[in-house]
């Protein structure tokens, strides 16, 4: 089941399974109901993310820098989702748990990927919010549709660039023990942590990872609502605060989820040892909550998305009655 190459300059065995096999929960009865519901967030995410990513092209209104990242954050959503969520069910519902080796290591970088771009795309919102009330009568000028572009632009390219080193240091190890992944996908500390020769690179490059991508975003996003904070307090009138108050309120309710049940698994995991099962649990409902309530969240508690989904409505509906009419003219 495995393929043995041999490094003539070390003079080692150097390992690379054919497979890996993913564990999943450990002695967790009923555990395919939490398999079942995933299924169901899968559905509402793709739903809710499709029509946030529809009325944001259709909706002329929303043509502006702000959407330009929602729709790079339903976009992420979505992908990270399809990445994750799919493979899962086919493994778990259906008991393929084995996992070529190149497989397992696509389904990390696209998992890891599109998990890069949602932190980044919230630290892009935030740069938004903090421009829109701390610089009002410049923010036509400094948040253009173009900058919006190349921010996203850089997003993309810097979470690729990263997801490829992290990817590639995998292939650099060799695995001479077990290839059972104590996991629910292919995951990047899971699998380093089984290989038999020197993963201190490995180790490094996920502390840096989670550094750069995860405890930077939240600092920077962090700053930027107390630039904001300060600028409240400036405003003369309170209805005026209340107002500027509010178009902060999705965006601080996304951080919140995304960021606060990841930053305390792994500080609660620093601090004390965690149960697998108790991890797969957090980590799971984490990386597939928010891509979830993400849409949900835009669409309740943004006038200008749901304004933009009833006129888009409307003109469905006259543009049906108009083609049912011309159809009954011409049949007469």
């Amino acid at each position: 089941m495995t393929s043995v190459q041999f490094d003539s300059f070390a003079n080692v065995t150097f390992v690379r399974p054919t497979t890996f096999f993913i564990n999943g929960f450990s002695n967790v009865p009923h555990a395919k109901y939490y398999y079942v519901f995933l299924c169901f967030v899968y559905a509402v995410t793709v739903l809710g993310n499709s029509l946030i990513m529809f009325t944001i092209y259709l909706a002329r209104s929303l043509h502006t820098a702000k959407y330009i990242a929602v729709f790079n954050l339903a976009l992420s959503d979505l992908g990270g989702s399809s990445a994750l969520i799919p493979k899962l069910i086919d493994m778990f519902l259906f008991e393929h748990q084995e996992i070529t080796y190149e497989a397992c290591l696509a389904n990390m970088f696209f998992v890891f990927h599109f998990m890069t771009l949602q932190s980044l795309t919230l630290l892009a919102l935030a740069y938004d919010r903090m421009v829109a009330i701390c610089f009002p009568l410049r923010y036509q000028a400094i948040v253009t549709k173009t900058a919006m572009f190349l921010i996203v632009g850089v997003t993309w390219i810097l979470s690729v660039v990263i997801n490829v080193l992290l990817v590639g240091l995998i292939t650099r190890l060799s695995f001479c023990r077990s290839t059972v992944v104590s996991s629910y996908y292919c995951d990047h500390g899971p699998i380093f942590r089984l290989a038999c020769n020197d993963n201190s690179m490995n180790n490094i490059m996920a502390f840096v990872c989670f550094a750069l991508l995860v405890c930077t975003p939240v600092i920077l996003i962090t700053i930027t609502y107390f630039c904001i904070a300060v600028a409240l307090l400036k405003i003369a009138h309170g209805a005026e605060r209340i107002k500027a108050m509010k178009t902060c309120t999705s965006h601080l309710m996304l951080v919140a989820i995304f960021y606060l049940p990841s930053l305390s698994v792994n500080i609660a995991a620093s601090v004390t040892s965690i149960h697998p099962n108790a991890r797969i649990i957090n980590n799971s409902l984490t990386q597939t909550i928010p891509p979830m309530l993400n849409p949900l969240i835009y669409t309740l508690k943004t006038e200008e998305v749901m304004q933009s989904i009833k006129e888009l409505y409307k003109r469905s509906k006259v543009n049906t009655t108009v083609e049912r009419n011309m159809k009954y003219c011409r049949g007469n």
